[in-house]
């Protein structure tokens, strides 16, 4: 069975050494007197919770996966229901919620953390309780005072989960294609009626009700996604009170049977009729649910980070253990037959690659929460503008870049264990589907790229990409002067010049024919997050090498530089890629191929 321990020093490492947290939040009146001790303990009671509860029903939850009873009724795995009540009773769901609605006011920094955690014990476990802090960002954000007064507080004890409601059987990314159609009560509320399919957490057995966030079209709504509307659709219609009332007419048709995270119910939900409240504006039901989309999207980026970092666990405890030949250079334990596998070079690349990519990706999804405290927290509107600008301009790549990179770590983690990688016991292969999975839902990563090349990069002139250039910038400026970290600066310097060439290459090249922005995308954010990991393995090793002689950050800047050796090279292919253009992907006719 595998094991998980929260990685506390490290985390403890980028919130106070790297980022300098504690005068960040300063900054911030919500969050000025939050101090490194409260911090602290938070975190060591989130690492009781995932290494003690919900851990241990990780394999539980693979193994049995959620049924379906028939009639809309489903049921989780063994202990998930239980497991939910003591994450309600400690409060879990308030963290970083708002006061108003009974949350507890904390900041995302500290909240994203815990999901970290949380989603490397078990991932399908915590999606019940994470697209529901979704659909309360959502809520906050589009929600009626009415709409906040009885379903916000629900959601942020706990009580009541939610969902997103987007794909239809026709449609997917091509949300403009939804047919789910919304017809006028007369009373202020609609009757919706379709079907919806991939629904996470559609229905199940944790919470007393279930809010459906539902995209839906009026009659008469323009075509296209301009004509979208955001519905809320609750499984029992609830009185002013917010007691649950009546059972609406929304509920699972069936449940989808998944290569891996198997815990979480994947519902297909069907609407017959069903009573729901409009969120937001008439026709503009998409931006509504964007601030939902993108609150998941960097979850899923969170879901991935948590998977490879129990891999990467389990990966260096087997291969300590394993012993199986001798180190090239001689017995390393002369008293044993064979020495431990983690002696040899292939085995350590193997060790490397995960434990570079995921101290990265630890480093990065903690300065993007950081951006989202001082987007809704910071009193200057110009900090707030550029934080929107910047969480803009990365999610896509939080998405994207953390689930590839996850999927090639769990991968390789699971080549440490040899042949006991495929057997289930080891709980390796589980982490590899669940891995895989991340990488198309929640907006697939080729979507993740398009969106960032065309939309996000292209579509302004490179603003928001020239800001954070702008940061990395400030980064080689204040370091110049430092000749011990030349060997990080140098090459992030040159991949920050090239990056920003090909940027404009590819804008002239789309000029003339727009495929060059689909052929280009996938190797384009490869590239950028590249350089997103250069510049924080970059500002990590400038850390490690103001504290010499403490293992902790020699074993940093070992990091940092194999990550320069190693990894950082495959920009050298992407960018090749990217430059090869749309000619040769375009040339076979359909039939062809």
């Amino acid at each position: 069975m595998p094991h998980y321990t929260a990685p506390l020093r490290d985390m403890r490492f980028v919130l106070f050494e790297l980022l300098k947290v504690q005068d960040e939040l300063k900054a911030l009146p919500p969050h000025a007197g939050l101090d490194i001790e409260t911090i602290d303990a938070v975190l060591e009671e989130g690492a009781k919770f995932a290494s003690q509860v919900i851990q241990p029903l990780n394999q539980v939850g693979d193994r049995e996966g959620c049924t379906y009873h028939g009639d809309g009724v489903v049921t989780a795995p063994a202990g998930f229901k239980q497991a939910y009540a003591q994450f309600v009773e400690a409060g879990w769901p308030a963290v970083g919620c708002d006061p108003d609605f009974g949350g507890q006011g904390l900041p995302t920094i500290l909240n994203n953390r815990l999901y970290e955690m949380w989603n490397s014990a078990n991932q399908a476990w915590l999606m019940y309780a994470g697209l529901s802090h979704s659909a309360y960002e959502c809520l906050v954000a589009f929600g009626t005072d009415e709409q906040k007064q009885v379903y916000l507080t629900k959601i942020v004890s706990g009580e009541w989960t939610g969902t997103m409601c987007l794909t239809e059987p026709h449609c997917g990314t091509d949300l403009g294609l939804l047919k789910t159609k919304a017809e006028d009560n007369g009373d202020g509320s609609y009757a919706l009626t379709g079907t919806k399919i991939f629904i996470s957490a559609g229905e199940h057995d944790l919470a007393e009700n279930i809010l459906h966030l539902v995209l839906a079209r009026l009659p008469g709504a323009p075509a296209g996604t301009k004509g979208i509307s955001l519905f809320l659709v609750p499984k029992f219609i609830p009185d002013a009170r917010g007691q649950v009332g009546a059972r609406n007419a929304i509920q699972a048709g069936s449940i989808e049977h998944k290569m891996g995270i198997h815990g979480n119910a994947t519902c297909v939900m069907n609407l017959d009729g069903a009573t729901g409240w409009l969120i937001g504006e008439a026709h503009k039901g998409l931006a509504a649910m964007f601030v939902m989309m993108n609150s998941a999207r960097l979850g899923v980026g969170m879901q991935s980070l948590g998977l490879a970092e129990a891999a990467h666990q389990n990966a260096v405890a087997y291969a300590r253990d394993r012993l199986q030949g001798r180190a090239p250079t001689g017995a390393a334990l002369p008293e044993k037959a064979a020495d431990p596998i983690i002696v040899h070079p292939d085995v350590r690349r193997m060790l490397m690659t995960s434990r570079a990519y995921t101290e990265a990706g630890r480093a990065f999804t903690t300065w993007t929460a950081l951006l989202i405290d001082r987007e809704h927290a910071h009193p200057d509107p110009a900090v707030r503008e550029e934080a929107d600008a910047l969480m803009a301009l990365l999610t896509p790549v939080v998405k994207a870049f953390i689930t590839d990179n996850s999927f090639e770590t769990t991968n390789l983690c699971l080549q440490v264990f040899g042949g006991h990688g495929y057997i289930n016991e080891w709980g390796m292969d589980q982490f590899v589907r669940d891995a895989r999975i991340n990488m198309i839902y929640e907006g697939s990563n080729g979507i993740q790229a398009l969106d960032l090349l065309g939309r996000k990069v292209l579509l302004d002139g490179g603003a928001k990409f020239g800001r954070f250039t702008a940061i990395i910038q400030g980064f080689l400026k204040d370091h110049a002067a430092r000749a011990d970290l030349a060997e990080f600066t140098g090459p992030l310097a040159k991949l920050l010049a090239d990056t920003a060439a090909l940027t404009t290459e590819i804008g002239a090249k789309a000029k003339a024919d727009p495929n060059e922005v689909g052929a280009a995308s996938v190797p384009y954010l490869r590239i950028v997050g590249h350089l997103v990991y250069a510049w924080l393995w970059a500002r990590m090793a400038a850390v490690a090498m103001d504290k010499p002689g403490e293992a902790f950050y020699a074993a940093k800047l070992a990091t940092a530089r194999f990550y320069y050796a190693w990894l950082l090279p495959e920009t050298e292919m992407q960018f090749r890629a990217a430059r090869a253009g749309a000619g040769s992907l375009m040339t076979l006719a359909a039939e062809q191929f």
